[in-house]
């Protein structure tokens, strides 16, 4: 990935209701959810919802499929595995102790209460 797309996705993350929407879509995994569902959980106006569903799939964040009269987003985990090599490349490259290293760039585990954050407005 390079440094021009990575900006375009942080950009597009950094806004409380991308990121909740991006945080939904991982969760939903590769089936990703219709439109309607992601704004009933987010308590968000269509409109608002489109527009930020629009924000994260020109960064390439997300896909966007039909299913009859549904649209339904999904995340790309290409993309956000590329995202998230390309942020832990280079960890602890000039670190002198690997094994220190190692396990200081490993993601941490969160309790699952941790990973349910959403906002209620």
């Amino acid at each position: 990935m390079k440094a021009p797309a990575v900006v375009t996705a942080l950009a597009a993350l950094a806004h409380e209701y991308r990121l909740a929407l991006y945080r939904l879509l991982v969760e939903a995994g590769t089936e990703g959810l219709p439109a309607g569902v992601l704004a009933e959980r987010l308590k968000i106006a269509p409109s608002s919802l489109t527009f930020h569903l629009q924000n994260l799939h020109r960064a390439g964040l997300i896909t966007q499929k039909r299913a009859g009269r549904l649209l339904i987003y999904a995340t790309d985990f290409a993309v956000m595995n590329d995202l998230v090599g390309y942020l832990t490349e280079n960890c602890c490259a000039q670190g002198s102790s690997t094994s220190q290293c190692d396990a200081s760039c490993a993601p941490a585990a969160r309790p699952a209460s941790a990973r349910k954050i959403r906002r209620t407005a």
